[in-house]
């Protein structure tokens, strides 16, 4: 019997390599097909802040001008060199963006306990009355962050560090679906459901992409990721216990091996 074939789409760097090699240690064979790269602004976050948050790994080596391929030596206002958060509290959406930012030296001090926006906004919307707060992020993070904390009375700024867009060659996993012959799929943001479906159109194949995602297990990271890929059209299998890939892989996983494995 044939192993699980298993479509991630984590971005073409460590976190990929990673994934695959979660995937392999489960006995699955992955199906890396990146639906997301990373197109730095060179901007950086302000200094003046009473609280700045770090939203990715990505964003955490943008600052600290430790990203791959990056300018070291942003310059916005003035300013140039590696990031100083000043007096601020700095805070990270999960135990991964705070262990990035450790590894560039900084100290992360608020890690909430749920690891989306909404639970930096409960971590933080007794704290931040009147504060300045600062989120430093891509191009597509969740405006649940920036209008829970307003709600709760801080004064946001938004620092877009990069953009996320889709790799031309992005897609194999698609055409693989459409031929019946991908066993599942972790989608990891509201982002790659909508990436993996246009690489699908692109391809010329996305009514039987969609098929054959239907006799797929479909594993996700959050309740925004899952109702994007419903309001698509894909049945949603798992919705992960916590957002980090190594809860949805092992899920997802877990829950599509008593098909293949019986």
């Amino acid at each position: 019997m044939r192993d699980l074939t298993v479509a991630v789409f984590r971005p073409d760097d460590d976190r990929l390599e990673d994934a695959v090699e979660l995937l392999e240690s489960l006995g699955a064979t992955p199906v890396p097909d990146p639906m997301l790269a990373v197109e730095p602004t060179g901007t950086s976050p302000r200094e003046d802040a009473d609280y700045a948050i770090l939203t990715s790994k990505t964003g955490a080596e943008l600052v600290a001008g430790a990203y791959p391929d990056a300018d070291a030596s942003v310059d916005v206002g003035g300013r140039t060199g590696r990031w100083n958060p000043g007096e601020a509290t700095l805070c990270a959406v999960g135990p991964k963006t705070a262990d990035a930012l450790r590894e560039q030296g900084y100290d992360p001090e608020i890690v909430p306990a749920e690891y989306t926006s909404s639970g930096l906004v409960a971590a933080l919307e007794d704290r931040v009355d009147g504060a300045r707060v600062e989120v430093a992020r891509s191009d597509h993070g969740s405006s649940v962050l920036l209008e829970g904390l307003e709600a709760a009375g801080a004064y946001v700024h938004e620092t877009v560090l990069y953009r996320l867009v889709r790799p031309h060659e992005s897609g194999d996993s698609a055409e693989l679906a459409a031929a019946g012959d991908l066993d599942v799929a972790c989608f990891t943001s509201s982002l790659t459901v909508t990436n993996w479906l246009e690489a699908a159109a692109e391809r010329g194949v996305r009514d039987a992409a969609l098929e054959g995602l239907s006799n797929a297990t479909v594993g996700v990271i959050g309740e925004p990721t899952r109702e994007t890929a419903t309001a698509a059209g894909i049945d949603v299998d798992l919705v992960a216990s916590e957002a980090t890939f190594e809860a949805l892989a092992t899920e997802t996983v877990e829950l599509a091996a008593p098909t293949y494995y019986e």
